[in-house]
């Protein structure tokens, strides 16, 4: 066990929780910091971790946007590398509050990688997006496709910071970072405790189709059936969270290494279209899926999956979990928690 702490920016999140099941279990020690802002009652992921894992885990309520606190927690601790997942993530959003996004995205990253500077921690590891890539020129998409044509203001965010990131480690070569692509990720943990709790109307398709199964939505509308796609709906690659979250603890091996900065896809390699997405849920939960046909949403792309091997051949990782896997842990949490971490109702 190396207990080497890492702080965990936006850690009661949906993928921050499950990297830090992953870090607990890997045997390091994870500092969670977390704003609430995406995650409602965020301490009740944490606390259902404690239980399940039978662990203490420090957090503290923090905005990135707060630079004195940061000071604090970096006075307080010797962190060997930090994982930066804090920031605000709806797509649709970002195009109407596009000055909000980048104030808290890339301020809050200026103001972690200052303090970061400032004590001496050289290691990240940061969450980026397949967002970066924009409109795929080729499929697969490999990390050497082009970036930077993104469709809408929260992919940019993604973008600039991984640009910051990258300019960095340039500017100071103790520096390492591995910056990770994520493609689609869905499903949760195996002890149905965590899982994605949207606030409001979710953003993304799987967790609206459950909530479809589980009646809490009508039912699902599905942006556009004329896609040059198998069955004409959009085709992405999902990803369960488990498996992105084992991608991380690689990334933080590879720090290791002084490796620089680096980029990584971390998808399945295989696209499912929306369609097929109901299937498997279908099939999951037992329940009938209502759909209707909608208009194509603008900004949307037909196709989009990664190539995921140099992940494989450098960060000796590779998904896992098959699409079957990635519905029933969904499933599980949805039934388990049908109104998210809140015992009450949401809208």
């Amino acid at each position: 066990m190396n207990y080497a702490k890492i702080l965990v920016t936006g850690g009661g999140g949906y993928i921050g929780s499950h990297c830090v099941v992953e870090l607990i279990e890997a045997g390091y020690h994870p500092v969670v910091i977390d704003n609430f802002s995406n995650a409602g009652d965020v301490p009740e992921s944490l606390r259902r971790i404690e239980k399940f894992l039978n662990t203490q885990i420090e957090f503290h309520e923090l905005d990135l946007l707060d630079k004195p606190g940061l000071e604090k927690i970096f006075k307080k601790h010797s962190f060997y590398a930090v994982m930066h997942f804090a920031g605000l993530k709806a797509v649709g959003e970002s195009v109407e509050q596009p000055l909000r996004y980048y104030r808290v995205n890339l301020t809050g990253t200026i103001n972690l990688l200052e303090v970061m500077q400032s004590h001496g921690v050289r290691n990240l590891v940061f969450s980026s997006s397949a967002t970066v890539y924009g409109d795929p020129q080729k499929l697969p998409i490999d990390e050497q496709h082009p970036v930077g044509g993104c469709t809408n203001p929260y992919g940019k965010t993604k973008y600039f910071i991984e640009e910051m990131i990258r300019d960095q480690c340039t500017a100071e070569k103790d520096w390492n970072a591995v910056l990770l692509r994520y493609f689609n990720p869905i499903g949760a943990h195996i002890s149905g405790q965590i899982g994605e709790d949207p606030q409001g109307i979710p953003n993304n398709l799987l967790p609206y189709v459950a909530q479809v199964a589980i009646g809490r939505r009508k039912h699902l509308n599905v942006f556009g059936n004329d896609y040059s796609t198998p069955d004409g709906t959009g085709v992405r690659d999902y990803i369960h969270v488990v498996d992105l979250a084992k991608g991380h603890i690689a990334a933080v091996r590879k720090l290791k290494d002084n490796c620089g900065c680096k980029v990584y896809n971390l998808g399945t390699g295989t696209g499912y279209s929306v369609l097929q997405m109901v299937n498997a849920m279908e099939k999951a939960s037992g329940q009938k899926i209502a759909y209707q046909i909608a208009p194509r949403r603008s900004g949307d792309v037909a196709s989009c999956y990664a190539d995921p091997t140099l992940a494989e051949k450098e960060l000796a990782w590779k998904a896992e979990y098959g699409l079957e896997r990635m519905c029933e842990d969904l499933w599980r949490w949805q039934s388990q928690n049908p109104t998210g971490f809140s015992n009450g109702t949401q809208p």
